[in-house]
């Protein structure tokens, strides 16, 4: 099944972001189980959120991935929504 990860910054947390960026990257690449992701970004250009598509068994296993992001370990998130998602186009 496919699920999307929603997730909003907390307001002011950029710095947060990018500290933990590359751990947030190695923890996408060690999992195998993202399909698609990347920052929502603001009218600046910076980073905001994240947007992730996941291919996974079950939607626990979706709960299970995002909790242990390193973004949301560090406290990056204000909000996160796991909902499953069907491709219908791409």
């Amino acid at each position: 099944m496919r699920v999307a990860v929603i997730c909003t910054d907390k307001p002011g947390a950029l710095q947060t972001r990018l500290e933990n960026r590359a751990a947030h990257l190695a923890h996408i690449q060690a999992s195998g189980v993202v399909e698609l992701a990347g920052p929502f970004l603001d009218a600046d250009g910076q980073m905001t959120g994240s947007l992730l598509v996941l291919n996974v068994e079950t939607l626990d296993q979706a709960k299970a991935w995002a909790a242990a992001d390193p973004y949301a370990l560090a406290g990056l998130f204000q909000s996160v929504s796991i909902r499953e998602w069907k491709k219908v186009v791409g």
